[in-house]
């Protein structure tokens, strides 16, 4: 008997949904199964769960095996994987470690109101004397990065840059940025070129995953950093490698997520894998 997943993608950034399985999903077992050479592969994994505060709950692993608060882009595909699989309805919340967030789903588009940005260094968080994220000065190799810290109920720096985003050594930034001692639960990290106030181009280095082509949980970090220091409106197209994410911040900083969502198959996995993964 193997284990089922659905695999579905938001712009290339990939979760496995967890449709048929008992088994505690420790990191060994995460990292076996998002593994993309030897395993289904996946930018992380997502676990259906009881809530009673919700209508559904939701658990989510990055591919490291550590477990995420929160992430635009998973339960978006969560809340597809609900309509679609289970017949949920067009509305619903969703509880995650990060807090609850309203769900919409059309069959163009999956809406998420994922809750108020935060400002404070406890939000994310970051070590630092500032009483606000606005500003973090992080000294990599010799250099110093601005970033603004923002909580979307997970941890982001976000860096706004001048420079075409791939003439800079991003990669090696972000996963230094990461890692620094200034963000004790690691971080996301984005780079940001803003082309007009309502259109930003973004790269980003996703904590746990590496380089991913969307995130939108990111993409509403950059939004509400944007607006934070009036460099952008209120509306904002959030445009990655894999395509664009739409983000609205409201006056106190409550976003809302909207993009598309793709199902890519179901998956049972066989009987020699689904020992390996009984045996992590």
């Amino acid at each position: 008997m193997g284990y089922r997943f659905v695999k579905s993608h938001g712009l290339g950034n990939d979760y496995l949904v967890v449709d048929a399985c008992d088994l505690e999903w420790t990191p060994a077992r995460v990292r076996a199964v998002c593994d993309r050479h030897t395993g289904l592969g996946s930018d992380g994994l997502l676990l259906p769960s009881p809530s009673e505060r919700a209508d559904y709950g939701l658990r989510i692993f990055n591919p490291d095996g550590m477990e995420a608060e929160k992430s635009g882009n998973g339960i978006r595909i969560f809340a597809r994987y609900l309509v679609d699989t289970h017949g949920a309805p067009a509305e619903f919340s969703v509880e995650t470690l990060g807090g609850i967030v309203q769900c919409e789903v059309t069959p163009e588009s999956i809406s998420v109101e994922m809750g108020q940005a935060r400002f404070e260094p406890q939000a994310l968080p970051v070590h630092t004397d500032a009483t606000t994220t606005e500003r973090l000065e992080i000294d990599i190799e010799g250099k110093t990065l601005i970033a603004t810290g923002v909580s979307v109920g997970n941890p982001h720096a976000v860096i706004f840059v001048d420079d075409a985003l791939d003439s800079l050594d991003w990669r090696q930034w972000g996963e230094q940025v990461e890692r620094h001692p200034m963000f004790p639960k690691r971080t996301n990290v984005q780079f940001v070129r803003i082309s007009s106030r309502s259109h930003v181009h973004a790269r980003i280095w996703e904590r746990g995953a590496g380089e991913t082509s969307a995130s939108g949980s990111s993409s509403c970090a950059i939004a509400a950093a944007g607006v934070r220091r009036n460099l952008l409106d209120r509306e904002v197209t959030i445009e990655s490698p894999g395509g664009q994410l739409n983000v609205q911040v409201s006056g106190d900083y409550f976003v809302r997520l909207e993009g598309p969502v793709e199902q890519v198959a179901t998956v049972t996995t066989s009987a020699k894998f689904s020992r390996l993964i009984q045996d992590l």
